[in-house]
């Protein structure tokens, strides 16, 4: 393949990517949807994870029109799907920017086309430090904010910044954290002091306070809404000790917080009565195909709080389409597709929908079909021995949703988006 090939928003797809059909020529990224195909139609070979149009534009448009209402500002993020396509759509709908989890995420979103930027995660190696110089010193237009919460990082900040004295000042937010998650400073008393020696500093500027709520959430509405409360609290009181003591360095103060499961619960606080103007921005990713699994649950519950009525809410765009390869045993049917198919790392696909051979029409599943186990490239798909009549047959086409978009899209390296039909229309492309 040449470096013409190879072009960054629309790539030369083949049989060397899975899902490709084998017989057909290679085509562009934006061709695939002239080639005609259908995935019921067998015209691709399966496993195959498909993105449905419709959903996705829903759901664009779903998430954009609440941080409307909210007063906000959204910047995905981007470490959900790692694709330039989709990321132009998420920006194209109005979002403000997008938000990387590193420096080679990043480098993919600045190539997209992204100018407003967040790394959502701290950087401490000198390599990422200059890779961010880099990216800046290429793109005047350019923005990169990322997290920094301790001295020690800042530390490793200065003695790069000092090595490379032409370098440029990084913009970075202090991260609020929790005790037994992950990063983040735990006590507002290490806040303040590290946002202080942040604003004595000449390698960095404090633009912002950031924090993430994800990892605390039940998905009950009582326990959930209490600790986002408590933790936006936490946030809010850095915030204006910061802009009491003008350790703000910057015209527009950013707060963000937001991952995929109780956004609603922050979003209302992303905006505290600063003496400087505030953004709020929140960081939602999985919401751009959402799941029939671990988020389906998490949203059901935001929905109530919203009161969401029946078709307001996001839905799942992501289905991942298998073939069954084997009946070996009563009550048991083999699929072809496995780990390195689909995710499983919060629960194991659900059976949406089935295929015969030969039909175009897909159905709904009886109630009682699971998948209990993954291998590597097989699905387990068992039933109750009630539905025998009704049991799956060798060559039949089962669709799985998902739980996690993030780790189904890190396995492939383009997915067709299809029709309510499941015909082919567009497709793009992952870089991970």
């Amino acid at each position: 393949m040449t470096a013409a090939d190879n072009d960054f928003n629309d790539p030369l797809l083949g049989s060397n990517f899975k899902g490709y059909p084998r017989t057909a020529a290679p085509r562009r990224r934006s061709e695939i949807g002239a080639a005609g195909w259908n995935v019921l139609a067998g015209d691709l070979p399966l496993p195959l994870a498909v993105l449905k149009r419709e959903a996705l534009e829903h759901n664009l448009s779903w998430m954009q029109s609440r941080v409307r209402e909210w007063g906000i500002d959204l910047a995905p993020h981007g470490k959900t799907t790692m694709s330039p396509q989709l990321f132009q759509r998420q920006l194209d709908a109005g979002a403000w920017g997008l938000t990387f989890a590193t420096v080679t995420q990043l480098a993919v979103g600045v190539a997209a086309g992204a100018r407003r930027t967040l790394i959502a995660n701290q950087v401490v190696s000198d390599e990422d430090l200059a890779g961010i110089q880099m990216l800046l010193s290429e793109h005047a237009d350019l923005r990169i904010v990322f997290l920094v919460d301790s001295l020690a990082q800042l530390g490793l900040i200065e003695d790069w910044s000092k090595r490379h004295p032409a370098s440029v000042p990084f913009e970075v937010m202090v991260e609020i954290g929790v005790d037994g998650a992950r990063t983040g400073c735990r006590t507002h008393e290490e806040a303040v002091a590290l946002a202080t020696r942040l604003r004595a500093s000449d390698a960095v500027k404090l633009v912002g306070i950031e924090c993430y709520e994800g990892q605390g959430a039940t998905g009950q509405s009582e326990p959930d809404s209490a600790y986002a409360r408590t933790l936006m609290d936490r946030v809010e009181a850095v915030a204006r000790h910061c802009d009491e003591n003008k350790l703000f360095e910057t015209d527009e103060v950013l707060v963000s917080a937001g991952g995929s499961a109780i956004f609603d619960l922050v979003a209302g606080r992303l905006k505290p009565a600063l003496g400087a103007p505030v953004r709020g921005l929140l960081r939602s990713g999985c919401y751009v195909t959402h799941d029939h699994g671990f988020y389906k649950r998490m949203v059901s519950a935001v929905d109530e709080r919203l009161g969401c009525g029946c078709g307001e809410s996001l839905v799942p765009a992501m289905e991942v389409w298998a073939t069954v390869q084997s009946r070996p045993e009563p009550g048991l049917a083999i699929l072809a597709v496995g780990k390195r198919d689909i995710s499983f790392d919060l629960s194991l696909p659900v059976p949406i929908a089935r295929a015969a051979r030969g039909e175009l029409q897909p159905q709904g599943v009886p109630a009682g079909w699971k998948i209990t186990a993954l291998n590597d490239q097989h699905a387990y798909l068992r039933w109750d021995a009630s539905e025998e009549a009704v049991a799956p047959k060798v060559g039949d086409r089962v669709g799985l949703g998902i739980s996690h978009p993030c780790t189904t899209f890190d396995k492939w390296h383009w997915m067709p988006v299809v029709e309510q039909d499941y015909r082919v229309s567009d497709a793009v492309a992952m870089h991970f």
